[in-house]
């Protein structure tokens, strides 16, 4: 899918935060569109956030010739932004969302909603649930529905790396239990090249999709699927039914394209890029 045009460049700069900076792009609205509004993109957990850039870069160039803003902002430890990732913490991440949606309220003069993809997702709905202050809208791209499991995955990727390197030495682990144990006792865990600390694996660990139920503002499920006649997941539906007994204002849409955040090659899936941008036609 080719960019849309008519699309100002992107504006990088460093948005001061604590601790340190945050490197940031902005993508202001088409100059012959009203602005209608604007979203904070939340990017992906480790490699998922390189894998995924092209895409953020293709949705948010489509939300501008609708008129909206958009702000990718890369959180403490990770791209460009200031810190170590063995630094990071859940509750800077959250106040990262915070400096970076005020911002862009006082840059957009709009309403600010959140992007999500993958555990973006489940951090842009932690920060909307704690927060106080008012979102818009909230999307979410194949939202993480627990941090359990997800982060049970993160960890086998230590375990492939090392039955393929062979490498048994004195931190080899065992299992995900072991790595577990490892983190609970204080320790900082090397995995495929990000170094976990044990305060944001737990923070991971602790989160389940189903108890961040957001009222009162619409929420936007995308979720990506194999072929057109397969639908969101058991567990995804079931999440799906307990937030409509919450009286959540969600809609739900799938989208037959491949999981371009975990491809071996970079990606693309311009069905979901226009499905996403239809909401505010």
């Amino acid at each position: 899918m080719s960019l849309p045009l008519r699309c100002p460049p992107a504006k990088p700069f460093f948005l001061e935060a604590e601790p340190g900076e945050r490197f940031c792009l902005y993508h202001s609205p088409s100059p012959d569109k009203k602005c209608r509004g604007a979203l904070v993109y939340v990017h992906p957990f480790g490699e998922e956030m390189n894998k995924s850039r092209r895409m953020a870069a293709m949705q948010a160039r489509a939300f501008t010739t609708q008129g909206l803003g958009v702000l990718q902002i890369d959180l403490f430890g990770c791209g460009d932004s200031s810190g170590d990732f063995r630094d990071a913490r859940w509750e800077i991440w959250k106040q990262d969302l915070t400096t970076a949606k005020n911002w862009l309220e006082n840059t957009a003069c709009a309403p600010v909603g959140l992007w999500g993809l993958r555990l973006g997702a489940l951090l842009a709905l932690d920060f909307a649930r704690s927060s106080g202050s008012k979102i818009d809208q909230i999307i979410l791209w194949q939202p993480v529905l627990s941090g359990e499991s997800f982060l049970t995955q993160f960890l086998r990727l230590r375990l492939a790396s090392e039955i393929f390197t062979a490498d048994m030495g004195a931190q080899a682990m065992t299992g995900t239990n072991t790595m577990r144990g490892f983190l609970q006792a204080g320790n900082t865990l090397e995995v495929a090249g990000y170094e976990l600390s044990p305060e944001l694996a737990a923070s991971i660990d602790s989160l389940r999709i189903a108890e961040l139920p957001m009222t009162g503002i619409p929420v936007h499920w995308f979720e990506i699927v194999a072929s057109a006649d397969r639908s969101i997941t058991p567990a995804g539906a079931k999440v799906v039914n307990a937030w409509k007994q919450e009286s959540v204002d969600l809609h739900v849409h799938t989208v037959v394209c491949s999981p371009f955040w975990a491809t071996q090659e970079i990606s693309e899936c311009s069905d979901l890029v226009s499905s996403t941008a239809a909401i505010f036609a």
